[in-house]
């Protein structure tokens, strides 16, 4: 193996390092909050649109999140897509998936690979590619970046040896670097002739699950498309001065690569917290639902008793929506009818609050938004209607 996938040396007193010891830190307090998983669960669906969204507009994409919560349950129902735009969102999330469904033990292969490009420029047009599921058989060059990727004679065997590196077994305080180098290094060969980026970032999250971040229930929402979309810029700054493939070039993409990790574990790790996440994020986003007219108070009460229970039946929401059990049935029906009630699979008189779908998980990204949770590149969304 050549000596562009060893890790490069470090100075132990160095951010990097220390960084990556925080990180090992968050890690070791993931599964111990009060969060019930099926909220995390929850969470983790929302926070799955959120990096779809992400990961596209990194790319150019104009989807809002917003738009996207709306659409993309029409999409799933089995409608097509409404826009080129959409449907390379519902692409990405089928990517995620796709690797969500894959025994995380299993090793990372050339036909993962593949079928990660498959799914992710499936009828496409601006960011399809021709041959999709197929490395590249053609010279081709990056916009914007100094570096020419090998010629495409070396593609397959340049994808072995990434992927040779990114099945080692690596101690614990090293898979950051591990999963960092394995990230640069696959848009350093540029496998594909589109959706390298887009791949890319589907195959940092496959290594992250195989490096330990899948045990958890709810905590699959670690995905280091967050860390690119707080700063596109500083994201391909960091990859172009790793290009030389030089110890110092690499130790710079590293520590950005870490040190954004780093930071969306910290907000993870809150998110352990049910009182925090309560109060600060899904009681809020109910009483916004609410001023914008989209739920009554009664129905903001009982949605407030729906989450904190997990799962309810209809005389649980009693409290809130005083009345006749025929009255009740109303209200609940209607819920359920805008999407912000679910059934839960224990069968139909279950049901639960939707926090991933429009109408709430709109105002859920609003809250999160005033937290200061979403990344930069998605400051600027507004929400169609009133939030």
């Amino acid at each position: 193996m050549s000596n562009r996938y060893e890790l490069p040396p470090v100075d132990f007193g160095s951010d990097l390092v220390r960084y990556a010891f925080e990180i090992e830190r968050l890690r070791g307090n993931l599964g111990g909050g009060t969060t019930p998983a099926r909220t995390l669960t929850e969470l983790h669906a929302l926070f799955r649109v959120v990096m779809s969204v992400i990961s596209a507009r990194i790319e150019g994409n104009r989807t809002t999140v917003y738009d996207a919560l709306a659409d993309i349950p029409a999409v799933a129902s089995g409608r097509p897509a409404t826009s080129d735009s959409l449907r390379e969102i519902t692409n990405i999330l089928a990517g995620i998936d796709f690797i969500d469904t894959t025994d995380p033990a299993r090793p990372l292969t050339h036909v993962l690979i593949r079928e990660l490009h498959r799914i992710t420029v499936d009828g496409l047009h601006r960011e399809g590619d021709r041959t999709p599921g197929e490395y590249r058989a053609n010279e081709v060059s990056i916009n914007g970046s100094a570096h020419t990727p090998p010629s495409h004679v070396y593609v397959h065997a340049e994808m072995s040896e990434l992927l040779d590196f990114a099945n080692r077994d690596m101690p614990t305080h090293e898979q950051m670097l591990h999963a960092a180098i394995a990230h640069h290094r696959f848009v350093w060969i540029h496998p594909f002739t589109n959706g390298n980026g887009r791949v890319s970032r589907l195959f940092t999250y496959a290594m992250l699950r195989r490096n330990g971040f899948d045990s958890v229930p709810g905590y699959r929402a670690v995905n280091p498309t967050a860390v690119f979309g707080n700063d596109r810029d500083g994201y391909y700054a960091a990859l172009e001065a790793a290009d030389d493939l030089s110890p110092t070039g690499t130790v710079a993409w590293c520590e950005f690569f870490v040190r954004g990790l780093r930071h969306d574990l910290e907000r993870l790790v809150q998110m352990q917290d049910f009182a925090f996440v309560m109060d600060e994020l899904i009681d809020p986003a109910i009483d916004r639902l609410t001023t914008s007219g989209a739920a009554t108070a009664a129905e903001s009460a009982a949605l407030k008793i729906a989450v904190r229970h997990g799962v309810v039946k209809a005389g649980d929401l009693e409290p809130a929506l005083p009345g006749s059990p025929s009255q009740r049935s109303v209200t609940i029906r209607s819920l359920v009818e805008r999407g912000i009630l679910v059934h839960d699979e224990r069968g139909p008189r279950f049901y639960r609050v939707s926090l991933a779908r429009a109408p709430l998980g709109q105002f859920v990204i609003r809250q999160l938004d005033a937290l200061g949770y979403l990344p930069r590149i998605l400051k600027d969304d507004e929400p169609s209607g009133p939030a």
